[in-house]
């Protein structure tokens, strides 16, 4: 079919695309896309992330057109100094070049930021990272640096330092795309699991780069958001699971569950805020029932009343005692006294479920404790601490759960956190970098007769689980 169409003219604006171009013709080429008529300035607007897509378009039907979008440029490394690829590695760059789109799925510690690395490399053009945390920001700024001699900018932390190769936080990226969208050809979203989020996906959209890359070990999330992906980002184009690396790339391990139980008053306590919570809900199903409303009544419904109901409060201010009881029961900290003896001399990690549980543990056995506030300079005196030898152990909620590089380490403690897989996986990682043929043991300290055990049986649901042992101490 023949479409007449002089020349299309393609602008790049605030996160979005201009389009100059015939009404007529819009369905016959941009089938796929949402075109919005903008009739302020009469132009269709779209979002930035079409544009590889409308380009090909254009060129498929022959049709003229020309583009003030592509500000980036070809980039001319320092140096290369990237370390021989192993064969996953090579094949997951391979796999990627195909098409310049698509999720690379590797396990922590298997070597995600090197393939990232060798496919800057190999297409040599301006290019964004964008990364969860500040921390991994500055560590692709170093990695770059290292590997391919370019001293790459920074955008987020109170600094604007726009270059052809630069680095910037999901945050900062979602808050300045649309200023700086136009200015790379690829982009590089480093634990890309992130990205879907409501007000995140937005970096993606506003940015016209045709090429994309996604890194993560742990593609899935709770929400289903992870199937936007191909819209985002690409589909996932390479995943080979820990099994595969494990005992070769990857150090062997062993994971032990032990359960512990609460003592009495703590059981006690923990049976009456659940009763608490409980009677709560049947009385407000009931009241439902009562006027005829058939509805079910969920947590989200609590939450909602909690500003005008002092019941519902006291129910939410019951869960969340609840909880604290989980992650605190005096136990477990019986069973990490016995851990630290059972590896005295050895490095150990500790995850705890809540920020009050990590300070706890901080204070009780005089280690340090790392949590999401922490400074940029204290979070680096800990890990340095950690790495000579001169904290045998620390302890941290979140902080250290996926991106941050820390030192080598075989000894992890879980001792409490979400219900995710994802979580799990990316906690396991960080025993599973080779060192020899040394072992890494995973330790998943859970109270028994409460919610942890079905939080603990939801993280399991993995491959990377499978082999878990059941262990008292």
């Amino acid at each position: 079919m023949l479409i007449n169409i002089k020349k299309v003219i393609i602008s790049y604006n605030k996160g979005t695309l201009l389009l100059e171009l015939p009404i007529s013709s819009i369905q016959n080429i941009f089938d796929k896309i949402e075109l919005i008529y903008d009739k302020r300035i009469d132009k269709f607007r779209c979002d930035a992330s079409h544009y590889g897509y409308i380009i090909r378009q254009l060129k498929k039907n022959n049709i003229e057109f020309d583009s003030s979008v592509s500000k980036w440029c070809v980039i001319n490394w320092g140096r290369t100094n990237l370390p021989d690829l192993r064969d996953e590695q090579i094949e997951a760059v391979s796999t990627w070049l195909k098409t310049k789109k698509g999720v690379i799925v590797m396990p922590t510690g298997s070597g995600k930021t090197v393939v990232a690395l060798a496919i800057m490399n190999a297409l040599s053009v301006s290019t964004l990272i964008v990364a969860p945390v500040r921390d991994l920001m500055y560590q692709w700024q170093n990695r770059i640096s290292e590997v391919l001699g370019y001293d790459s900018g920074i955008i987020g932390d109170n600094i604007f330092d726009i270059r052809p190769i630069s680095c910037t936080t999901y945050h900062s990226a979602y808050i300045h795309m649309d200023k700086l969208g136009d200015k790379f050809g690829l982009i590089i979203f480093d634990e890309c699991h992130h990205l879907p989020g409501l007000s995140r996906r937005e970096a993606a959209l506003m940015s016209p780069a045709p090429f994309r890359l996604g890194l993560t070990a742990t593609p899935e999330r709770s929400d289903e958001l992870h199937k936007d992906f191909p819209d985002l980002i690409g589909p996932i184009v390479y995943d080979i699971p820990i099994s595969e690396l494990a005992g070769k790339v990857l150090a062997d391990y062993d994971i032990y569950r032990i359960p512990v139980a609460l003592n009495s008053d703590e059981q006690f306590a923990y049976n009456s805020a659940g009763l608490l919570i409980r009677n709560y809900m049947l009385n407000k199903i009931q009241e439902l029932k009562d006027k005829g409303i058939e509805k079910k009544y969920t947590w989200m419904d609590l939450i909602k009343e909690t500003g005008k109901d002092p019941e519902a409060r006291k129910a939410q201010q019951a869960f969340y005692f609840k909880k604290s009881i989980e992650d605190r029961a005096e136990e477990k900290f019986r069973v990490l006294e016995d851990l630290f003896r059972l590896h005295l001399g050895e490095p150990i990690l500790i995850f705890a479920g809540s920020n009050a549980m990590a300070r706890d543990v901080s204070i009780r056995f005089l280690i340090p404790c790392l949590l999401s506030h922490s400074k940029k300079r204290e979070r680096q005196d800990i890990l340095k601490g950690f790495e000579n030898g001169t904290y045998p152990a620390i302890i941290a909620n979140q902080v250290l759960d996926e991106g941050v590089d820390i030192p080598i380490v075989k000894i992890a403690i879980v001792l409490g956190g979400e219900s995710s897989s994802r979580q799990a996986k990316q906690r396991l990682g960080r025993i599973l970098r080779k060192v020899g043929n040394k072992r890494g043991k995973l330790y998943e300290i859970v109270c028994t007769d409460t919610g942890e055990v079905k939080k603990s049986r939801k993280r399991r649901n993995s491959d990377a689980y499978k082999r878990t042992l059941h262990r008292k101490l």
